[in-house]
């Protein structure tokens, strides 16, 4: 295992740069507020609870206590919209199931759980342990989806895992990044911490043609300092490309996982997908001229850092994640 790692000589070098830069370089970096192509799947507060208010004040106009005896009085016509709704609904034509009269699920819910009740029901689709779209969804019946449902049953797909990332990326935008990746598929990224200077993670690209997915493992890059070849990946993110051909417009979904209890947030994954996204060629050809020359010397870091160069500087990363913020 120890080979997909890069030669010892560019990490010794790479680890001595990060000690200096952290020990000199005590910036300010800018919060994270949204990652391009990237939705996280935690709402920030649920339908109820953006409602209260209102709900408390109707449920006064009514006579009624509170906001159970509300709904329950309104069960009925909450009911009978839904079924009117039916008729029209393009979920339906595309295959999902309905929710009977006693759940308050909606289409795509449905059709979220629904998947993931077939994806536990299948077994990984090749040797590398990458289960293929197939387990997780119906890939003929999304694929004449428009991209706004597709990407609501995707999201819903991880709405229950608080450690999930899950973005739906144009295909056009997809090719930049994977031929990027095919050419450098090692990697490191910084993580910004506030008054702390930042922390270094390695990046490594996987591709795996039986499940036409692509997979990035990404590991704290002191663990591997510390642990060598036994060091574990905190976070995994893997793009399916069963949806990229075959639609008026071509879309590759991604999943992410953070493991639990690996000293790694959601959030800075977040982070680390932006700037994956970035230096992979993802952002290219934005922002004009300008754009393009930084978008020039991110591909240069990617193929000194590949080539063990000397040039490739760890102040030189964090100058070009750091225009992010």
């Amino acid at each position: 295992m120890s080979s997909i790692w890069g030669s010892p000589a560019v990490f010794r070098h790479l680890v001595k740069g990060a000690i200096r830069t952290t020990a000199r370089n005590q910036r300010r970096w800018a919060q994270v507020h949204d990652v391009r192509f990237l939705a996280t799947t935690q709402e920030s507060r649920s339908v109820l609870e953006k409602y209260r208010e209102k709900l408390d004040k109707k449920a006064r106009e009514e006579g009624l206590p509170d906001i159970e005896a509300l709904k329950k009085a309104y069960s009925d016509k909450i009911e009978a919209v839904r079924k009117r709704a039916d008729a029209q609904d393009p979920l339906v034509a595309a295959g999902s199931e309905r929710p009977s009269s006693t759940t308050s699920q909606k289409p795509v819910e449905q059709a979220a759980a629904k998947a993931a009740t077939k994806e536990k029901k299948t077994s990984s689709g090749s040797g590398t342990g990458v289960k293929p779209l197939s387990s997780i969804l119906d890939v003929e019946k999304v694929r004449s989806l428009p991209e706004r449902e597709l990407t609501a049953i995707w999201r819903l797909r991880h709405a229950n895992n608080p450690q999930s990332l899950c973005a739906v990326i144009p295909s056009s935008t997809y090719k930049h990044i994977s031929a990027a990746a095919h050419a450098f598929p090692q990697f490191v990224l910084p993580v910004p911490h506030p008054e702390q200077g930042a922390e270094l993670h390695f990046l490594q690209w996987t591709f795996d043609p039986p499940t036409k997915t692509s997979t990035v493992l990404f590991t704290q890059l002191a663990e591997y300092k510390n642990r060598g070849e036994f060091a574990q990946p905190h976070t995994t993110v893997t793009h399916y490309l069963d949806l990229a051909k075959g639609r008026d417009e071509g879309m590759v979904l991604m999943q992410g996982l953070v493991m639990e209890n690996r000293g790694f947030s959601v959030e800075n994954a977040q982070w680390l997908v932006m700037c994956l996204q970035r230096f992979y060629g993802g952002w290219d050809g934005i922002g004009g001229q300008q754009g393009r020359e930084r978008a020039e010397e991110r591909r240069r870091l990617l193929e000194w850092f590949s080539r063990g160069d000397e040039r490739f500087s760890v102040e030189k990363l964090m100058e070009e994640a750091e225009r992010m913020g």
